[in-house]
């Protein structure tokens, strides 16, 4: 029997549980982009992540999220339209509230920000974590449950709490970088499905085993 891929181009990836989206082919926003089979699960609403979990998305920033990252329930990204002044007495943001106030608009317009948010492949976010704008998220880190990560997350690191820490690192220095080098995630899919339980459960010398073309 051949082996068949999964279909990165469904919403709703397992039938039976609609609380499961794959993310690419639902969002819409040019200012979000979102690799092959990163997925997001909420039993209320996952079709609705766009407006629901990334939040003040006014941009000109972007949310880019690579490939195969898990999202759990409750996962917000807090974007550069969240905020406010804090040089002067109050932080409270009078002229979006109208009347004479809007004369003033030019008080909260042009607030400095943080660049894009960015998240790389094969990301595990915990259930109702919160990344700060302008964060980035290296490849193969976990995002411990009720995390706010505000800083940048090394490749293959555990952070939790808030503010987020970082816990450890999921393998040495050398393993790392012979992970980032594999870029198993970049592999074709045909290759991938073919060696799951290496990518799955292999150590790191198994996984370079099955690299394509690697000698066997």
């Amino acid at each position: 029997m051949p082996l068949v891929p999964a279909d990165p181009n469904v919403i709703h990836p397992m039938p039976g549980q609609p609380r499961v989206v794959l993310l690419k082919p639902l969002v819409t926003s040019p200012l979000i982009e979102v690799g092959e089979f990163s997925y997001y699960d909420d039993p209320d609403d996952p079709t609705a992540f766009e407006t629901r979990n990334v939040l003040y998305h006014y941009g000109p920033e972007r949310l880019v999220i690579g490939k195969f990252c898990a999202l759990g329930e409750g996962v917000r990204f807090i974007m550069n339209g969240a905020n406010h002044r804090m040089d002067g007495p109050s932080t409270f943001p009078f002229p979006i509230m109208g009347g004479s106030w809007s004369d003033h608009f030019d008080l909260i317009s042009g607030l400095p920000g943080r660049d894009d948010t960015v998240v790389g492949n094969d990301v595990w976010f915990g259930y109702r974590s919160m990344v700060m704008p302008g964060v980035r998220i290296g490849h193969g880190a976990v995002i411990a449950s009720g995390a706010v990560v505000v800083d940048d997350v090394p490749d293959y690191g555990i952070v939790g709490g808030n503010p987020a820490k970082l816990i450890r690192r999921r393998y040495d220095d050398a393993d790392v970088a012979r992970l980032l080098e594999l870029a198993w995630w970049d592999w074709p899919v045909e290759h991938i499905t073919e060696h799951v339980r290496a990518i799955m459960s292999g150590s790191v010398e198994e996984l370079a085993a099955v690299e394509p073309g690697a000698q066997p």
